[in-house]
């Protein structure tokens, strides 16, 4: 198998880092080999997180280069945009809808752009989804993440009994079942934009 290149990005505390190893696990239990690298940016400060989970026979290094990336999976507008150049041309971009202002913007040294999903919808294959509104609606905010997950699934190899049971031997033991409750409610959504290029 052509080695697959992920990529998560994030801001600080959104757990990108729990997210690839998921999916680091998920590949494991498939016989690939797998690498994961995790850039920092200032995590604690609300800055960016990059991790990237590579994939296949046999993969030489952890980085994914530029122009290299099969899925991009983002935590946040912003950051969707800030790394949509590392997407391969057919490429596609989960993105969890909403706004996080960095500092820079929180400072008023920036402004926030403006329609961010419709322009990355011009050059590249788009799923957004409100995450975090759909993890609010079973009770815990914070598995937004798996929710987004469990939308990439769809788009993997894996099946759905696999990302269960990895999921169940990653997170902690006391949030197995509302990970897994998020993870299938990313994983039943529905793209009100499926179907369209």
């Amino acid at each position: 198998m052509q080695t697959k290149n992920i990529m998560i990005v994030g801001v600080g505390g959104q757990g990108t880092l729990l997210t690839s190893r998921i999916l680091g696990a998920i590949a494991l239990t498939g016989g690939y080999d797998v690498k994961l690298s995790e850039v920092h940016g200032m995590a604690q400060r609300g800055g960016s997180v990059v991790t990237f989970v590579r994939y296949g026979d046999e993969v030489a290094e952890p980085i994914v280069e530029e122009g290299q990336a099969d899925i991009l999976i983002a935590f946040e507008r912003l950051e969707a945009m800030r790394y949509a150049h590392f997407l391969k041309p057919d490429g596609a971009i989960i993105i969890n809808d909403i706004r996080i202002d960095p500092m820079s913007v929180v400072t008023g040294a920036a402004v926030y752009p403006e329609g961010i999903v419709e322009h990355l919808r011009k050059f590249h294959q788009v799923l957004a989804v409100n995450a975090t509104t759909e993890a609010e609606k079973l009770g815990n905010p914070r598995v937004f993440n798996v929710i987004i997950l469990g939308v990439a699934a769809k788009h993997m190899e894996f099946s759905k009994e696999d990302w269960l049971r990895v999921i169940a031997e990653t997170v902690p033991p006391k949030t197995v079942e509302i990970n897994q409750t998020a993870f299938l409610a990313g994983y039943a959504y529905n793209e009100p934009n499926a179907g369209q290029e």
